[in-house]
């Protein structure tokens, strides 16, 4: 997995995931100041050596008008760890909705779940409840920062107090 960087807005708020180099080009330009490097990592030039950046933030603050996350198929199953939420098998996975279409059931964050062909086909247009099948978690709309920290697939140390929400004012008065 290439390392990736963290953008925080000049208010410190994540706003998203970019490559190094796009990130070591927002320094350059001056757009954007290191917070935290990769202790590890070096970008190498022909004559020079530079950090590697691991959190940048912006030089101006950028207006997000929405930062949810967007209800896809892929993100529904990044949510539920790619297991099925009935049975946690990671085999043939589908979408189910929890309550069904033809009983009202919505397309929505809180009512679509990861199920395997076996689980979805066993439910069918039941409730959970009239099968005997219980959800292991129930579906939830992940907010931004959550999906960023717990679904990007990225774990970085540095990342950490810009991503957890305890920390988040701490991180702030930090820089």
């Amino acid at each position: 997995m290439k390392p990736r960087v963290l953008v925080l807005n000049i208010d410190y708020s994540p706003i998203t995931i970019c490559s190094v180099e796009r990130a070591f080009l927002l320094i350059f330009l001056n757009k954007a100041d290191f917070v935290s490097q990769n202790k590890d990592k070096f970008l190498h030039s022909v004559s020079q050596s530079f950090p590697m950046p691991s959190v940048i933030k912006l030089k101006r603050y950028i207006h997000i008008p929405y930062r949810g996350v967007m209800l896809s198929r892929d993100n529904v199953f990044k949510r539920d760890g790619y297991k099925c939420l009935y049975c946690g098998s990671k085999k043939d996975l589908t979408l189910d909705h929890v309550l069904p279409k033809a009983r009202g059931g919505k397309t929505s964050w809180n009512n679509l779940a990861t199920a395997c062909k076996i689980c979805n086909s066993k439910k069918g247009d039941y409730l959970p409840e009239e099968m005997n099948m219980n959800l292991l978690r129930k579906p939830f709309k992940p907010s931004y920062v959550m999906f960023l920290r717990d679904f990007s697939g990225y774990d970085y140390m540095e990342w950490k107090p810009f991503l957890e929400p305890k920390n988040l004012n701490n991180a702030k008065a930090a820089g």
